[in-house]
């Protein structure tokens, strides 16, 4: 069997000077990159489940605080007429904190894979500077012409 160093010179990479230790060391790092790369996208998920679970306490809560009037009253009339009455206010409390909550959380969670994330992945930096599209400028150079 043929050394690594062998094959590689048969295959005309050159020798850049790195050691083996050089290699284990930098294949080192980049497996500890990997297992928190893995480990923040599991947390990403997560953070994602627990807001669900909150989404269905929140309507819980928001049910059990607005019927709780309803069902402690005397009489079928009553009830009707509370359950009536609580409905609305359930359904735009509900609604409307949790619309808000979704909003925020799909807002921030897209911002938030888009910088950490996707940026410290594929994101090099490299490239030129933005310059805006400038009618002035361009018109300048056609009549210096």
């Amino acid at each position: 069997m043929k050394s690594l160093e062998r094959q590689l010179r048969e295959m005309g990479v050159k020798n850049e000077g790195h050691s083996k230790n050089e290699a284990f060391i930098h294949q080192m790092i980049e497996t500890i990159e990997f297992v928190l790369g893995t480990v923040s996208s599991t947390a990403s998920y997560l953070r994602l489940w627990a807001l669900s679970l909150a989404h269905g306490q929140l309507a819980e809560t928001f049910m059990d605080l607005t019927f709780a009037i309803t069902f402690k009253s005397t009489g079928l009339g009553g009830t009707i007429v509370l359950g009536f009455l609580t409905w609305p206010i359930f359904w735009g409390v509900s609604f409307g904190v949790l619309m808000l909550m979704d909003q925020l959380e799909c807002f921030l969670h897209t911002l938030r894979l888009h910088w950490v994330e996707f940026q410290g992945k594929f994101y090099g930096g490299s490239g030129y500077a933005f310059k805006p599209y400038s009618y002035e400028e361009i018109l300048g150079d056609v009549l210096e012409a």
